[in-house]
């Protein structure tokens, strides 16, 4: 039971050219490997629920969905905020913009947004 994040993602042109296109940088959190290749973003479900109805089953169950995206540059990190949002925004409602920030570690930036999705079974 996942929304359809990289499946429509990977079909967008203007995310691939930002996050690759042999291997898009856009993983499930915890599964992103040790090598950092930057920029990528990162996703998880963070609420949800299948529809309930009395007498029958759900036809449809909604996510919650939390993107974090990494870049080295301030533009990067825009520039792949507006491409998700674009890819996504046709087939789900974002509902956070959130947290824009620098790692104080890593001196990479970070943008954080929610996604409201609802899918049929």
């Amino acid at each position: 039971m996942i929304a359809p994040i990289f499946t429509v993602c990977s079909a967008s042109a203007a995310v691939t050219a930002l996050l690759g296109t042999n291997l898009l940088r856009i993983y499930p959190f915890g599964l992103k490997d040790d090598a950092v290749i930057y920029p990528y973003a990162v996703w998880q479900n963070v609420g949800g629920a299948p529809e309930m109805y009395l007498g029958t089953l759900p036809d449809c169950d909604s996510y919650t969905i939390q993107v974090d995206i990494y870049a080295d540059t301030v533009p990067s990190l825009q520039a792949i905020a507006k491409a998700l949002r674009d890819a996504i925004e046709p087939h789900a409602y974002i509902t956070r913009w959130g947290d824009q920030d620098k790692d104080p570690e890593t001196k990479r930036y970070r943008y954080s947004f929610d996604v409201d999705w609802i899918v049929t079974r």
